[in-house]
């Protein structure tokens, strides 16, 4: 991606501080600060000096006339942009390279942050809910949320971020929920949710329908082979009887389930 298309999605991004006093352009501290992160950096003084160590390439991408901004510096540029406005910008940016094809999957996903909990600080973990292109192997968008249990209204404002319109969104049993499978459905898009005892009524009916209508399911199965063991998926999907579906999930269409097992060696 070159220079002009990089920064494009980045001029939505303020800068406060008063054009004579600007040393260190907005942009460079941005991309520096972007590209030290991915790289692994965690803190201030590790993004000024991955910046000593990567100057000659931060040229290649911004003017860095004045070289690397002091750790302080970097702290306080970055701590006065507004963070939605850089997170849309990012996200914008990560669409822009990231071209969705019909029915691609996006995982949406919540993740608690390893390190990120401290007991000394009372400082509690950090849980992120991300929404992952599976295809290509790049996280199109996320949002902190304070905890596990704040995936559920998370999950509308992620979506409200993203271009989905085409693709499978999947979710886990906690995004479950009717509000969230119409948003998918209202942005174009298609949906694939785990149902478990959260959506009891939801639950036994799909139990009850492969019970009752199994000779009618299609079935696909899958084997894989490793350490010196067979596991084998069922995979079986049924059409959803639309006259027992609760009112709230009016779009369902189809009821999956997986049945897995495994083969192997005994010691």
């Amino acid at each position: 991606m070159s220079l002009l298309t990089l920064t494009k999605y980045f001029e939505i991004i303020e800068d406060h501080r008063q054009a004579t006093k600007v040393t260190y352009p907005l942009f460079d501290v941005l991309f520096l600060t972007m590209v030290a992160v991915i790289g692994g950096c965690e803190g201030w003084e590790d993004i000024e000096d991955f910046g000593h160590c990567h100057l000659e390439l931060l040229k290649k991408y911004g003017d860095f006339s004045a070289g690397i901004p002091v750790h302080d510096t970097i702290a306080r540029i970055i701590c006065k942009v507004d963070p939605e406005a850089l997170q849309q910008a990012f996200i914008s940016w990560m669409q822009a390279t990231e071209q969705l094809s019909q029915g691609q999957v996006i995982a949406i996903d919540g993740k608690t942050l390893r390190g990120s909990y401290n007991r000394d600080d009372r400082q509690s973990a950090i849980h992120m809910v991300n929404a992952f292109s599976v295809a290509n192997g790049v996280v199109m968008g996320q949002l902190k949320t304070d905890s596990k249990s704040n995936e559920i209204t998370a999950i509308p404002e992620l979506l409200a971020l993203l271009d989905i319109q085409g693709a499978l969104v999947t979710i886990d049993a906690m995004g479950t929920q009717a509000n969230i499978a119409h948003t998918i459905i209202d942005k174009g898009a298609d949906f694939l949710l785990a149902v478990k005892g959260n959506q009891n009524s939801l639950h036994q009916l799909v139990k009850e329908t492969f019970a009752d209508q199994l000779d009618y399911a299609e079935n696909i199965t899958q084997i894989e082979a490793q350490h010196g063991r067979k596991e084998f998926r069922e995979y079986q999907t049924i059409e959803a009887p639309k006259e027992l579906i609760d009112a709230k999930w009016p779009t369902i269409q189809t009821f999956g389930k997986v049945i897995t097992y495994r083969i192997g060696l005994v010691s």
